[in-house]
């Protein structure tokens, strides 16, 4: 297999997909647990990709603080006209020390003009087109960095910006980094000559390949997404990936070519004012490009049903249009119904049935009626296979401000007088799981684990946001997370979707099993919990290998 990319009017080849990443994927096919991941931003310490910019600040983003009013943006939206101001992007923010190595990279780009750097990274050296910078963690012991566009010719401006790490891998180990030749036996391949082919950043590789699935809600962008024509869409030459909500997600493609690597079957949530063209033309193109043995799991937008996203609102509105209801709540969840009926329906057409889709209606773990109605409108229930929820275990929002020691914390989660204690949680799955049976489809997870946030706190280090970032990383938690996998299992669930892939600990939640996607496994509860139960408990429900 043989996928051909154009990125920034490069022909950007992406030659190792086929056997290389074939031998050395695989094993994740009878894991039990998929995870999600996080949205693209210069904060996210997953830090998927080899080349830094491509979740960097879009310039759009950055007005008027490092962009100009002024700036004139190209429909890729690199600055073609600077008329006499500056166009910038942030592209590290907030991101731990040990995610990203120090030291000197390479910054590539095409056009005549001239680019500042700032925060953490220093210019080196510089000649047309090849700059190298220096990047080293600030006094806050974070990096920080910014670039500047101050020069650039209108007839050749500043263009396919690329930021490259030293180092690069060896051939047949895409999931190690190396520093130089010497640690491969003459199949190096450096980051700055391959980081087309290469891509994805290996330490990425090496932490996703121990799950089965890969949610890409995060990843896309979908939530909050304005989206409806194919033409709207994120798209590979896109200057970055990265950006503000509603303006950024990685191109349908890369998500695709990831979960081939991984060679993990890939949970696409497609936007939800999406046309049926737009369905349309995404399911040819996973037809197109996925591995022949991975199965695309298909689900409607993000929690419908939570009317703080621009979603939520979308579907009651277009569920009252339909007259669906008298109740708006209600109408929007009879909408969600319908519309993912609709979309199944378009996906069966382009993959010839469903035998090799799974479709997924979602719902609110706590809330019956919802999963209810979904699943019966219209008999939904007939043309899914799994209906999902996110069980999350944290205490209660209330108590949860009021934490102030550790030991508080550990009794949030396990005190059966608080609503969302492991136990109660475990009780609102077994209920799910009648509902679920009712219907006849499996009972999966979208999202899942630890939920301690308080989403009122307007600083990291406000209490009681450290004692919940100590509770994430204390050794009870790894104990915590065994005994709710162990109960979700036991209950009767199967696909579980961890919450989700590496992210730093701050205000608005510790979601991340790792805090960055180098942390070590023994600083890591959460994680190692995740890989003990993917070792204990292969996958045991009917089908799940295949």
């Amino acid at each position: 297999m043989l996928l051909f990319l154009s990125r920034h009017g490069l022909r950007a080849g992406i030659l190792l997909a086929a056997m290389l990443y074939a031998s050395v994927a695989g094993a994740n096919q009878n894991s039990p647990l998929g995870t999600n991941t996080n949205e693209l931003s210069e904060e996210d310490a997953s830090v998927p990709f080899v080349d830094l910019f491509r979740s960097a600040m879009a310039f759009e983003d950055a007005r008027p603080w490092l962009t100009g009013n002024n700036v004139q943006l190209d429909a890729n939206g690199w600055p073609a006209r600077l008329n006499g101001q500056t166009a910038g992007s942030r592209f590290l923010s907030h991101m731990p020390p040990a995610a990203i190595p120090a030291g000197n990279y390479t910054v590539l780009y095409n056009g005549q003009g001239k680019i500042q750097y700032g925060g953490d990274a220093r210019l080196v050296q510089s000649q047309p087109g090849h700059d190298i910078i220096s990047l080293q963690p600030g006094p806050d012991n974070k990096y920080d960095a910014t670039l500047r566009i101050m020069e650039s010719s209108p007839n050749n401006y500043i263009r396919d910006i690329r930021i490259l790490p030293p180092g690069g891998i060896c051939a047949n180990n895409p999931y190690q980094r190396v520093a130089d030749a010497s640690a491969c036996r003459g199949n190096f391949q450096s980051f700055v000559q391959h980081y087309a082919q290469i891509l994805f950043n290996p330490d990425f590789l090496n932490y996703m390949k121990d799950f089965k699935v890969i949610r890409f809600m995060g990843f896309s962008g979908v939530n909050n997404d304005p989206e409806r024509g194919w033409n709207e869409r994120q798209q590979v030459q896109h200057a970055t990936w990265g950006g503000n909500k509603g303006n950024r997600g990685a191109p349908i493609e890369i998500q695709i070519e990831l979960a081939n690597r991984l060679n993990a079957h890939p949970w696409f949530t497609l936007p939800h004012a999406a046309d049926d063209n737009y369905v349309r033309q995404f399911a040819q193109l996973a037809r197109q490009r996925l591995r022949p043995n991975l199965r695309p799991h298909i689900e409607y937008s993000n929690e419908t049903w939570n009317f703080i996203f621009l979603q939520g609102n979308y579907v009651r509105d277009m569920g009252m249009a339909r007259r669906l209801d008298t109740n708006k709540n209600r109408a929007g969840y009879r909408y969600y119904s319908e519309r993912s009926v609709e979309i199944f329906r378009i996906w069966e057409q382009v993959f010839g049935g469903p035998q090799r889709l799974v479709r997924i209606l979602s719902g609110w773990t706590i809330n019956e009626e919802v999963a209810n109605i979904v699943l019966g409108h219209k008999d939904a229930y007939k043309y899914a296979d799994a209906f999902a929820i996110a069980p999350y275990f944290f205490g209660d929002h209330q108590s949860i401000r009021l934490v102030r020691s550790l030991n508080e914390t550990f009794r949030l989660m396990t005190d059966d007088s608080y609503r969302y204690s492991i136990n109660n949680v475990l009780g609102f799955i077994r209920k799910q799981k009648a509902i679920a049976d009712k219907y006849g489809v499996k009972l999966m997870a979208y999202e899942g684990g630890q939920g301690l946030v308080d989403f009122k706190t307007t600083s990291d280090m406000e209490p009681p946001n450290p004692f919940l970032y100590e509770a994430n990383r204390h050794p009870r938690m790894e104990q915590f997370y065994n005994q709710f996998l162990a109960g979700w299992k036991r209950e009767g669930g199967t696909l579980f979707m961890h919450y989700t892939a590496p992210r730093t600990y701050r205000r608005y939640g510790s979601w991340g099993s790792k805090e960055y996607i180098t942390q070590p496994l023994s600083q890591a509860p959460k994680h190692r919990a995740l890989l003990n139960f993917i070792r204990s408990n292969p996958c045991w429900w009917a089908g799940c290998q295949n």
